[in-house]
């Protein structure tokens, strides 16, 4: 059979050329070396559940510690950001205050994250969960996303410094 034409080192139908056993032979053969070192045993990555999920009693001291330093890492996401409103001023006076909240957040992780970021244990949270409104651009009809706000009351006395500098 004759090759095709600019597949010089092609083989057609299975066929091998000379130059195609060369190279298949020099590919088997491997130089040896040899060590005096035994190969190291992998370490062992073996993983048990209790590891990943926790055995369920009091985490030790040390454990309590870093958790305390690094804090919540979720807090910042909870917390979307306080709303500026003339809404949320007036409730303010009431030592209420205002925040976007991410739409899966529940009462609990709201007042977590504002003791978290703030420093300051709300006595009462209320969410309230909003509809996007309607838009329209020209003939293009549309909604904005869905989204939650959390109305966080604090003790008499305790204020955060959100609306300063507005």
């Amino acid at each position: 059979m004759s090759k095709v034409k600019g597949f010089k080192d092609m083989a057609l139908f299975g066929k091998t050329t000379e130059k195609d056993k060369n190279n298949k032979a020099s590919a088997k053969i491997k130089p040896t070396v040899k060590t005096d070192k035994t190969p190291a045993k992998p370490a062992d990555t073996s993983v048990s559940m209790k590891d990943l999920y926790g055995s369920g009693a009091a985490p030790a001291k040390a454990d309590q510690a870093a958790a305390k330093k690094t804090g919540d890492p979720r807090a910042y996401r909870v917390l979307v950001k306080p709303l500026v409103t003339e809404k949320a001023g007036t409730l303010g006076t009431q030592n209420k205050y205002v925040f976007a909240v991410a739409i899966d957040a529940n009462k609990i992780e709201v007042a977590k994250a504002v003791k978290e970021v703030y420093g300051v244990k709300p006595t009462k949270v209320n969410i309230v969960k909003l509809d996007g409104k309607k838009t329209r651009q020209g003939k293009t009809a549309g909604q904005r996303k869905d989204w939650k706000k959390a109305i966080v009351t604090l003790k008499a006395g305790e204020t955060i410094k959100v609306y300063e500098g507005v």
